[in-house]
């Protein structure tokens, strides 16, 4: 599919251009070579994860090294006018990247060696450390800017030089440098740690396969299924832009690719068929916001998450499933909202059969199937990704364009420029994990954030959404989830779990092995514990419990399965706060793409995103309060249901408008009606109440319609 950006006017082209990194062309001398490497260094990739026995550290230090190098000759250093001085600067990008193949390299050769010493450093040692940590921080620099070198730079001069120097509860003693040193370039936790690690096999592996989908002709099949499912409906291009950003995102993992391949498509038509030019941009934003979501990659987030909360992947990407479907839907009302309002024509798409469309791209729904079918089957994920790369292949065999030699090795080489950025900012983002783990700071600020909010869960997911939009105007979103889980995660995990508790002492069922703690507490009141008692009194009562005792009574009393999705419901809340930043100003890198393509303000469309995608803020309410996560399958669905109606409604509170103009007082039951439905309670009545209202309002807005049909 074409990337190209139509013609811009110079603000909005200088906008997009600043997204952008400053890459050599592929067609270049350097871009061929970084096209042979990048060949091999997938095919180098495969093999580890397939085959491959070697240890895990060196893996990771491979994986830092290759894709350094690839880094440094794709993004160059330093701008350069002259001639002369472009190849000075390539010159200097050859080095930094055989430097790094050099730290990988001295890693693996001399990593017994310093264990035969006692972990005693000598000169080599410091050299080749603080060059790889240098390295890191540089390759960070050119893909993502200067936020998070800075935020490296402090973190680990905080572990041995100002950390003793600060008092309250930030303070930390110190470490050596040269324990510094080891524990992030030698250590199992650093720099080619667990983050690292992660890298190396899901996130490749599943870039890798999305790289071979698109140069299959999967995306053409894409936007051409995405027209014929919405393009017949009232506002379709508007439609096809939620479809097709979803299913785009749901293999691509990164918003602004996603924005500017298939937005290229969905803008002009949506700005065709009537729309605002800000809202089509908005809508696009929002949408391709949404791919991260979105299974089965979630933009390397799912990977991560399964490492941080030790359930399975298919499990998490199983329950994600609803939610994204929730958001996606939510987006979907704006469009039909504005539809109506802006009176779009219900088609302005040449859209062919959907039979014809799907005899000729069926074939690229079998990777999918076949993806889905191992990892429902129990294989690993990189397996399956392995396993579905070469399903993609033999698939396009059934096509008019197969799949030959030089299609492979293209796939091949884009998958590993594509996931050059993202390796290089996951291993420079292991250092500050690493210093988290290091110093303990992370329970330290988990404390801070449950002391400000006083023990509300909602207010600590405000806290946490704050974090989130602050981190994420300097870090990519994947970078901000990580950040942000590492320290905020025990806090949210601990309310959400403590809500369960407190759930059982309500209705009278907590085990007998939990009583006996409460026993050590307060015995007069263990006799209450046996009857369902006041949430006000079962709150007291748990506030006099010790924190050394929390742990403990949390094993005892709550089952195993619901303390790992409390644990799941935090990670889902900051992973879906983290991504608002590609749709909140001031920066807002989605928005800012959709405003070029769109030819509007950057600044505006950001704000018109930010308003579209409010089902960032209210999806993650329900994973707090209400068992959207691990819930039964009736809870869930009651859950996804009413939640499906009230964001509607939401949205037409939002923007006074359903099928018609809403008057202010219509326009407030509106909102009552959705909140009805949002708001976690355990009636039904009320759930059906909200809904018999919405649906009431819903009809008589159409009677409007005639109405307006009639004075225009």
């Amino acid at each position: 599919m074409s990337t190209a950006i139509p013609d811009t006017d110079q603000e909005t082209a200088d906008k997009l251009k600043s997204l952008e990194l400053a890459q050599r062309p592929a067609e270049s001398s350097v871009g061929r070579v970084v096209y042979w490497i990048g060949v091999l260094f997938s095919l180098t990739h495969i093999y580890f994860n397939t085959l491959g026995t070697w240890s895990e550290l060196y893996v990771s230090a491979i994986h830092f090294g290759g894709f350094a190098l690839i880094c440094a000759l794709m993004v160059p250093g330093f701008k350069s006018q002259t001639r002369a001085g472009q190849r000075s600067v390539l010159l200097l990008d050859i080095l930094v990247g055989l430097a790094a193949i050099a730290c990988a390299l001295y890693l693996i050769r001399f990593e017994d060696a310093l264990y035969d010493r006692g972990v005693e450093f000598v000169t080599l040692d410091w050299v080749f450390s603080l060059l790889a940590i240098g390295i890191a921080l540089e390759m960070a620099r050119r893909t993502t800017g200067w936020f998070i070198p800075s935020l490296i730079v402090v973190a680990l001069t905080y572990v041995f030089w100002w950390g003793p120097f600060i008092g309250g509860m930030f303070g930390f003693a110190g470490l050596s440098l040269e324990t510094l040193l080891y524990r992030s370039y030698f250590g199992s936790d650093g720099m080619f740690g667990s983050i690292a690690r992660i890298s190396w096999t899901f996130v490749f592996m599943f870039i890798l396969f999305g790289a071979f989908l698109v140069r299959s002709g999967a995306g053409d099949f894409i936007i051409e299924l995405s027209r014929c499912a919405a393009g017949r409906f009232v506002g379709g291009p508007g439609f096809v832009a939620v479809l097709g950003s979803g299913l785009m995102g749901s293999v691509s993992g990164s918003s602004v690719a996603n924005t500017v391949s298939t937005g290229v498509i969905t803008i002009p038509l949506m700005r065709r068929a009537g729309f605002p030019a800000r809202f089509a941009a908005g809508v696009e934003a929002a949408a391709s916001t949404g791919g991260q979501l979105m299974p089965p990659v979630m933009g390397a987030g799912a990977f991560i998450m399964a490492s941080y909360t030790q359930i399975p992947y298919v499990d998490i990407v199983a329950m994600a499933a609803l939610p994204a479907l929730l958001y996606f839907m939510s987006v979907g009302f704006y469009v039909r909202v504005e539809a109506m309002r802006s009176h779009a024509q219900s088609v302005e798409l040449d859209t062919r059969p959907l039979k014809e469309v799907m005899k000729e791209g069926w074939h690229f729904l079998l990777p999918l199937a076949v993806l889905v079918g191992l990892l429902i089957y129990g294989f690993t994920p990189t397996y399956a990704a392995g396993i579905s790369i070469i399903s993609v292949v033999v698939a396009s065999w059934l096509s008019k364009n197969p799949m030959g030699p030089t299609a492979v090795f293209d796939a091949l080489a884009q998958g590993a420029r594509n996931m050059a950025t993202t390796a290089m900012l996951l291993v420079a983002v292991g250092l500050v994990v690493n210093v988290v783990a290091m110093t303990g700071i992370g329970n330290t600020f988990s404390l801070m954030i449950s002391d400000w909010a006083g023990g509300s869960l909602l207010i600590t997911i405000l806290l946490v959404g704050l974090a989130s939009l602050v981190l994420g105007m300097g870090l990519p979103v994947t970078a901000a989830y990580i950040v942000l889980a590492t320290l905020s995660a025990p806090a949210l995990y601990n309310l959400i779990a403590e809500t369960k508790l407190i759930e059982l002492m309500v209705s009278g069922g907590l085990p007998e092995a939990a009583r006996m703690i409460f026993m050590l507490v307060d015995p007069e009141k263990v006799a209450l514990l046996a009857s369902p008692m006041s949430e006000i009194d079962a709150k007291a009562l748990l506030a006099l419990v010790p924190p050394d005792f929390m742990g403990q009574l949390m094993t005892q009393a709550v089952d195993p399965v619901v303390l790992s999705m409390a644990l799941l419901s935090a990670h889902m809340i900051i992973f879906w706060l983290s991504q608002d930043s590609n749709v909140t100003p001031p920066v807002c890198l989605t928005a800012f793409a959709a405003a070029a393509i769109a030819k509007t303000p950057p600044m505006a469309t950001g704000f018109t995103a930010w308003k579209i995608a409010k089902g960032l803020y209210v999806v993650p309410l329900l994973f707090g309060y209400t068992n959207l996560i691990g819930g039964s399958a009736e809870e869930v669905m009651r859950v996804f249901v009413f939640a499906l109606f009230g964001l509607y409604a939401f949205v037409g509170f939002m923007e006074g408008h359903l099928e018609s103009k809403l008057n202010l007082p219509l326009r407030l039951i509106c909102g009552a009606a959705g909140t009805a439905m949002l708001w976690p309670h355990d009636m039904w009545s009320v759930d059906l109440a909200g809904l018999a209202v919405f649906i009431a309002l819903f009809m008589y807005s159409r009677r409007g319609i005639g109405a307006v049909a009639t004075a225009r």
